[in-house]
């Protein structure tokens, strides 16, 4: 049901200009009342959104820590889903970022309780956030844990229920199971190979009913910049097949961090192949009764499919990266032809295989399906066109990854040029309040600006020290530094920075600390939020965080984060005239402008910033001090 403007609408002035008149109530007199600060900025960039809104335009709104951001972009955005009649999208950083905006005591609770406001908000998250029952049933024959039960217990009674479909409450979303573990999360979650559209439970799936009621949402849907990028990827496809898109039509997109934007864009528009899945997925179709032409084509695709990636294996380029490099052989190239030409005569088998019904519907529709995308990868693999390839570990599984290299013309064609207001929202999206760079990595041609400063003064509130010393003696610097017991957060580079340090911590004190991925994590951060555990250690909450006053009064830069030596950025690099200015130099020092932004929040908070350097970081130390909120020690 279509809810009322927050305000009056009358014949003699437009929605724009009672948006505006209302915009000023709430900010400069109703919030004010409430205990909320008055602040310039935030009221500045209200009014640049709502004029963003009136042209339909894209607009770069730059605004330094503990401005309200927030606030001064959902007023508008619940305003004009109301006046439009579609939601507004609101897509965050990162999946981990979703559940923070909408938590207890979060700014949409603010505006819910001070303004009297009913905010229809609803989650829309990535499909790997959602529970398959198709794999937990598979899981649960073989995993013994207590964690599996749980999961079990979960699940509605009406999902297995016979006979006609009754009312099932959306289930089995990834934040329901603080207590399960990254690792044990990716048996259960759904994951590529599945092919929903032809799957035979897909009605009373957790993710289709999740589906169905952030559809219906009237103000706000929120989700993450990956889910937002995999939608624009897949629309069109999934219209060809006769499914509805990942998200319905909106009024308007927020892309909160919106710096983020280009590699959200990268990840979606990737295609995966794993080493073992296409064997595990034939192996399903060899049941009793399929002829022997067939069954050769299947085993000679496994055969030539596991020579690929032997070869694959030898023809990496050694590196302590996540990401592997692959220099391409001959040999690598004519085996991914030839697993192409296998995927073309099983394609044929298959049409006499559907006439005969020995394999089982379900399983034959997904392999097709699976088929189809894993020659579409190679293909584009083995053209050696203007791609990025690389290999990595997925979800346990070694999986070779395609990414277009350019991407702006595919976010120009969907994205941009429709006639939609798109706000980018950050602390951080101009070099020196020039956006221009950001612009020309995305595509957008025509766009507003604008760039004001924190509301904050941090000589007050917030003291920065570098700490020069060898790399080894980090983690003793670390040790020493939490003995004093402050909320602590440390932020790492990477995963596999993050996985050295722990190694490396004492046992006694690793269990005080919480580290991302021990379990679903804002779980964690909630434990952590709460007291339970007075140290957090991520390389993901570089941005969004929002933990104000006691909660959070110290931040840790374990490392500073420069990109990684990967195929992906090497790319970037190579497409540089001066790779350390372009690429380099950009990216860390709006990575830790981020991290340092998490300590400040609100006008009572404080804290230390603390930068360890080894001697190659120290090197670079001139280049970030300018960026520094205050003076380092």
């Amino acid at each position: 049901m279509r809810q009322s403007l927050p305000f009056e609408l009358s014949k003699d002035s437009s929605f724009y200009d009672s948006l505006g008149n209302w915009l000023g109530d709430v900010l400069y007199d109703e919030l004010p009342e409430k205990g909320f600060e008055c602040r310039d900025e935030q009221i500045f960039m209200a009014y640049q959104i709502e004029q963003a809104l009136k042209e339909k335009n894209v607009l770069f709104a730059e605004a330094g820590v503990g401005t309200g951001k927030t606030i001064a972009y959902l007023l508008p955005a619940i305003s004009y889903a109301r006046y439009t009649g579609r939601p507004a999208l609101i897509a965050c950083a990162d999946e981990t970022l979703i559940d923070q905006l909408v938590k207890e005591g979060g700014d949409v609770h603010k505006l819910r309780d001070h303004l009297g406001l009913s905010i229809d908000v609803r989650l829309a998250k990535s499909r790997d956030q959602y529970l398959c029952i198709k794999r937990f049933e598979e899981a649960e024959k073989t995993v013994t844990e207590e964690w599996i039960d749980d999961i079990a217990f979960s699940i509605p009674d009406g999902v297995y229920a016979q006979g006609s479909m009754i009312a099932i409450q959306p289930y089995g979303d990834r934040s329901d199971y603080g207590a399960v573990g990254d690792e044990d999360w990716q048996k259960v979650n759904y994951n590529s190979i599945m092919q929903c559209a032809v799957c035979d439970v897909r009605n009373r799936c957790g993710q289709t009913l999740h589906r169905a009621h952030y559809r219906q949402s009237t103000d706000l849907i929120i989700c993450s910049q990956d889910f937002l990028m995999e939608h624009l990827a897949t629309k069109e496809s999934r219209e060809r097949e006769g499914q509805l898109p990942l998200l319905p039509e909106v009024s308007m997109i927020v892309l909160d961090e919106g710096h983020l934007l280009e590699y959200a864009a990268q990840k979606a528009m990737t295609y995966k192949v794993q080493a073992s899945t296409i064997v595990q997925l034939l192996e399903r179709l060899m049941v009793d009764g399929v002829r022997e032409r067939t069954l050769y084509a299947m085993e000679k695709l496994q055969d030539d499919h596991e020579m690929f990636f032997d070869q694959l294996r030898e023809d990496l380029v050694p590196s302590e990266e996540d990401r592997k490099r692959i220099n391409k052989s001959p040999r690598l190239v004519q085996l991914g032809k030839q697993v192409i030409a296998d995927v073309e005569q099983l394609l044929e088998e298959f049409v006499f295989e559907s006439e005969l019904y020995m394999i089982p519907e379900y399983d034959l529709n997904m392999a097709e399906e699976f088929l189809e995308h894993y020659m579409a990868s190679i293909r584009i693999f083995v053209a050696q066109g203007d791609a990025v390839d690389w290999l990595e570990d997925t979800d346990g599984e070694e999986t070779l990854v395609i990414m277009p290299r350019l991407i702006t013309e595919v976010l120009e064609e969907k994205l941009f040029t429709k006639k939609m207001p798109i706000v980018f929202s950050s602390a951080t999206l101009s070099v020196n309040k020039d956006f221009s760079y950001i612009a020309y990595s995305l595509g957008i041609k025509k766009y507003q600006s604008f760039s004001v400063p924190s509301p904050f003064d941090y000589e007050d509130v917030m003291k920065v020290y570098i700490h020069e010393l060898d790399q080894q003696e980090k983690v003793a610097k670390v040790e020493e530094l939490l003995n004093d017991g402050e909320k602590t957060l440390i932020l790492f580079k990477s995963k596999q920075a993050m996985e050295t340090f722990k190694s490396q911590l004492p046992m006694m004190t690793r269990l005080k600390v919480g580290f991302e991925g021990d379990r679903e994590l804002s779980a964690i951060v909630r434990d952590f939020q709460q007291g339970t555990i007075q140290t957090l250690c991520s390389y993901h909450l570089w941005e969004g965080l929002d933990l104000p006053e006691e909660a959070l009064t110290r931040v840790i830069i374990f490392d500073l984060p420069f990109p990684p030596h990967d195929p992906l950025f090497d790319a970037k690099r190579a497409f540089a005239e001066d790779a350390f200015e372009e690429v380099e130099m950009p990216f860390m020092q709006l990575r830790l402008q981020q991290g340092i932004g998490r300590l400040i929040r609100t006008s009572n908070d404080y804290g230390d910033i603390h930068i360890l350097l080894n001697e190659d970081e120290a090197k670079v130390k001139s280049e970030f001090r300018a960026i520094l909120p205050v003076e380092p020690k």
